[in-house]
């Protein structure tokens, strides 16, 4: 028996952001139609804000099968690494047998911020062009490159805790889609007549406030992916129209959320909808221009299994990947 072994470079390769933005329009569907099979991610928290995860599921009919292993370091980008590390596996649908192994922290970089972009089109207004991005690792990379795919982007704000950091990345970014991208001292300054907003840090408390925020803006809050680290503060919360990747794991493990619950400012009807609904049609989006709206992402397993089974093919009918014997 020989398993197919898809590297981070075959994925940076072939799987382009286009592409995968309808992969997630698809999966984020079949998601919201009870179409797919998950249980809450299980997580190991160690220290140093270090953790491990797994996430098992099935789509496609059950056909389509699989798990992501991933560890998150991260304390990685300062050392040129992934913060993500591991492997999406999958399993072949009649016997059950290992078919491939699939770059786990390249698939999460890609399908993430395509997610939030295709959140972004819903929900944003159709003339939002300033993107603000707070933080600068790979998901910073993943969500310029992303946003741009669904909207005409005039200009780029960044911020990060390291300003020296944060500049380096505002003109690698810059340069590479050709975009006007500058770095700000502060996040009310980075942030300040911004369309978009999307924070994919590492933040433990809120960094980005509701007074901070211009009426019409929408946000994508992205770095805390369990119930602990908060991006946003409670008012931001209570301010928004807020929509969600996966309502039953929001409520579960969605800090900003849970934050502003717990401090009796909502509740649960105050999470609209999940953007899978919007996206069939059965849930409305944004409602007004003024409006400020709310893309919480957990990301989940049917976003890895979309990405990776969809790379599985392409390498199946292309002849690349490697072949090993197991």
């Amino acid at each position: 028996m020989t398993i197919l072994v898809i590297g981070r470079e075959d994925v940076r390769r072939e799987l382009d952001y286009k592409s995968c933005i309808e992969l997630m329009r698809s999966a984020m569907i079949a998601l919201s139609r009870g179409e797919t099979l998950q249980i809450p991610r299980q997580i190991v928290r160690m220290d140093n804000g270090r953790m491990f995860g797994v996430m098992p599921g099935a789509m496609g009919g059950q056909r389509e099968f699989g798990a992501k292993i991933v560890s998150v370091f991260p304390e990685n980008h300062a050392r040129g690494l992934q913060s993500h590390q591991g492997p999406v596996i999958l399993f072949e649908p009649e016997t059950g047998t290992l078919t491939a192994i699939v770059h786990a922290g390249e698939i999460t970089a890609i399908r993430t911020a395509a997610a939030s972009a295709l959140a972004t089109d819903q929900l944003a207004r159709a003339d939002a062009e300033i993107l603000a991005i707070l933080g600068y690792g790979d998901q910073a990379h993943s969500h310029v490159r992303a946003i741009r795919e669904v909207r005409k982007l005039s200009q780029i704000r960044v911020w990060g805790r390291d300003i020296a950091k944060a500049r380096a990345f505002a003109e690698e970014i810059g340069a590479e889609v050709g975009i006007d991208c500058h770095a700000f001292d502060s996040v009310a300054e980075a942030v300040r007549d911004a369309d978009i907003i999307c924070t994919t840090t590492a933040a433990q408390e809120p960094i980005l406030f509701a007074k901070d925020v211009a009426a019409g803006t929408h946000v994508n809050v992205v770095g805390s992916s369990f119930a602990g680290p908060a991006e946003i503060d409670n008012a931001l919360v209570l301010r928004s129209r807020y929509f969600a990747d996966h309502r039953e794991h929001v409520l579960a493990q969605g800090a900003e959320f849970i934050r502003a619950r717990e401090a009796g400012l909502i509740d649960e009807g105050h999470l609209l909808a999940e953007i899978g609904e919007v996206l069939d049609g059965t849930k409305a989006g944004r409602g007004a221009d003024d409006e400020v709206t709310i893309y919480k992402s957990l990301g989940h397993v049917v976003q890895d299994l979309a990405s990776a089974w969809h790379l599985y093919q392409k390498a199946s009918e292309g002849g690349w990947g490697t072949r090993v014997a197991f």
